[in-house]
């Protein structure tokens, strides 16, 4: 998967958005500071998913090691530590990173968290409990996200709790109009994902094959739609 040409593409991309484009976007974003009507529902649909995916993850994570992919500037990382897990949080994007350690807090409890600039794909992160993917897989081709998800497997020992992009005809219109985001700093293409198609070809994976999909919940916040899927080891 990380060696596929789509894959290497879409990372440079993501990159070049993530870290440059529209960083100072995303840092608001991710603030409490004040944004547009659209930004504010982007704003409170992911606050929304984040607390959906915690809430799938026990509530005592001492002892448990976790990857969150994709960590943008942190929070998710930051709740799952105040629980006690030890966890890797890595993004593409060093500006990211950068203000995720800006913004860590003075004492986590029992738990740390190591930012790291890098791929999630990269199988020197080390071996986990829980894997966490919010709204990172979304900007891959449905085989590349399988197909990371097959890696990740790999080196998981509980479960892999991720995002997908589900395919309605609210969010296509909503890309086709580039409403998330001004011209200047509008994200790389979401790809939308049939749910029935996503759940087979997890199912069919040979890297899965020892894996069942479990819960499912899709948030809905105005410009934010995302689904959060589950995926445990039987």
């Amino acid at each position: 998967m990380a060696g596929t040409l789509s894959y290497r593409e879409r990372l440079g991309a993501i990159e070049t958005y993530f870290d440059r484009t529209a960083v100072d976007a995303w840092a608001r974003l991710t603030s409490d500071a004040p944004v547009g009507r659209i930004r504010a529902t982007v704003r409170a649909g992911r606050e929304e998913m984040r607390n959906r995916l915690l809430s799938w993850l026990p509530d005592d994570l001492r002892g448990c090691r976790l990857l969150d992919a994709g960590c943008g500037t942190g929070a998710f990382a930051v709740e799952a530590a105040q629980r006690g897990a030890e966890v890797v949080a890595v993004d593409i994007a060093p500006n990211l990173i950068a203000l995720a350690n800006e913004r860590l807090p003075k004492s986590l409890g029992a738990g740390r968290i190591d930012f790291r600039v890098g791929d999630m794909a990269d199988p020197a992160l080390g071996s986990f409990d829980y894997v966490v993917s919010m709204d990172a897989l979304i900007h891959y081709a449905p085989g590349d996200a399988v197909a990371a998800l097959s890696a990740l497997a790999q080196r998981t020992r509980c479960a892999m709790v991720v995002t997908f992009a589900p395919r309605t005809p609210l969010l296509a219109a909503m890309h086709m109009a580039g409403q998330f985001f001004p011209r200047s700093d509008r994200s790389p293409a979401i790809i939308p994902v049939a749910q029935d198609a996503l759940v087979a070809s997890i199912r069919g994976e040979k890297g899965l094959a020892d894996w069942r999909v479990g819960r499912m919940h899709r948030v809905s916040r105005g410009f934010y739609i995302s689904q959060a899927l589950e995926v445990a080891r039987t």
